[in-house]
């Protein structure tokens, strides 16, 4: 696939993680073009991207060869309206947000039909992500490896069928706020109890990858799993703990599908 453009319609936390990944991986394009409402957000951006070029409106970014559409779902429509006539003929649209599917896309943008829909990760910021995606009937067999390939520096890009995306969402795009204050709190916790910093976060770090192949890798059931370790120091909270998610995540889960 040829070198080319970015352009981004929101230029926020998912244009930061992108543009890290794109960064470490040694794959920063010459031409990167960014729009957002807040001033203050491009500010941010370009304090840490200084080669990104900050444009007053939505035109310019969606002039690019990439266009990553990264907004929130509600402030989609008015953007597109406002770019449709603004993309390349051979331009591909990424759409990094779950709800609105390809086919409302494609009826937004009037008939443009060049459109991948891709939901982030976090960890694609240094390369580790993992980003489903899924690609609109423009594109070939080989047009999409060639896309997927470019977007493998960002982490793991496995294709999926698009009414799964919503749950990804959930799932692997948030999954890490799940997780994240309750290993910075054991790591807290290990340092009150006399370990070293690079020690708590080796030590956690280890832990977590082993737990999660154990889970999911020893051929175990769950039930088998949670039994190896007889000390449940939070034990008594775990049914509040599962409950938690399900109150919390369903119900968004039912947002994002209707």
């Amino acid at each position: 696939m040829r070198e080319g453009t970015l352009g981004f319609i929101g230029g926020g936390r998912v244009a930061r993680i992108i543009l890290g990944g794109l960064r470490k991986a040694g794959k920063m394009p010459a031409q990167i073009v960014a729009s957002d409402t807040d001033p203050d957000v491009l500010k941010k951006l370009q304090a840490g991207f200084p080669t990104v070029e900050a444009a007053s409106n939505n035109r310019k970014p969606a002039a690019q060869d990439f266009v990553f559409l990264a907004l929130h779902p509600p402030a989609i429509a008015g953007s597109l309206a406002e770019i449709k006539d603004c993309l390349k003929p051979d331009a591909i649209l990424l759409s990094l947000a779950p709800k609105l599917s390809i086919a409302k896309l494609k009826d937004l943008l009037g008939g443009f039909d060049r459109i991948v829909r891709l939901i982030p990760n976090a960890a694609s910021i240094i390369g580790e992500g993992f980003n489903p995606i899924v690609f609109s009937g423009a594109f070939n067999q080989q047009a999409r490896e060639e896309i997927k390939a470019f977007l493998g520096t960002l982490g793991k890009c496995p294709e999926v069928v698009e009414n799964k995306l919503e749950a990804y969402a959930v799932i692997t795009a948030m999954g890490p706020t799940y997780l994240w204050f309750q290993l910075e709190e054991l790591r807290g916790m290990a340092e009150s109890f006399g370990m070293a910093p690079a020690e708590a976060s080796a030590g956690i770090a280890e832990m977590a990858y082993g737990a999660v192949n154990t889970l999911f890798g020893s051929g175990m059931v769950a039930e088998e799993v949670m039994d190896l370790i007889p000390v449940k120091p939070l034990g008594e909270e775990e049914k509040i703990i599962r409950a938690m998610y399900k109150s919390k995540l369903a119900p968004l889960y039912e947002k994002l599908k209707s």
